[in-house]
């Protein structure tokens, strides 16, 4: 399952994960419909789901601020609003990536995404690891 954040909403970015993507994909307010989910919930609602990939563009909220556990990953891209648009493409190239291209080898992972390299931690390990 990939979860969206909410702020990429309307930007047709899950019919184009649905392209190439096999599993569930959906926003971050359908885990809790009806209701304001603030940046430290989303934790706690993707330990409820089944091995979810959270997917966001708000890096500076997340990377290395947020409780990290083995059931779900975090992706967080540092792409501005205006580039919202090459998220899929990207997040179908990190899946192809030999460290994050199976769900089980991504789980327990924060992962951050630039221009020029993806870093990441692991629920286990604080240290950033570059790749």
């Amino acid at each position: 399952m990939i979860v969206l954040d909410e702020q990429l909403l309307g930007r047709n970015i899950e019919t184009e994960i649905e392209k190439w993507y096999k599993g569930v994909v959906r926003f971050v307010i359908e885990l809790r419909p009806g209701t304001v989910i603030k940046d430290d919930a989303i934790p706690k609602l993707l330990h409820k789901q089944n091995q979810p990939t959270f997917v966001t563009i708000n890096e500076k909220d997340f990377w290395r601020k947020v409780p990290i556990d083995d059931k779900y990953c975090l992706v967080c891209f540092t792409f501005p609003d205006s580039r919202a648009d090459e998220i899929s493409e990207a997040l179908r190239e990190l899946f192809r990536h030999p460290e994050f291209s199976t769900k089980a080898k991504r789980m327990g992972k924060v992962i951050r995404v630039t221009d020029r390299e993806i870093s990441y931690y692991t629920s286990r390990e604080r240290q950033v690891r570059r790749c």
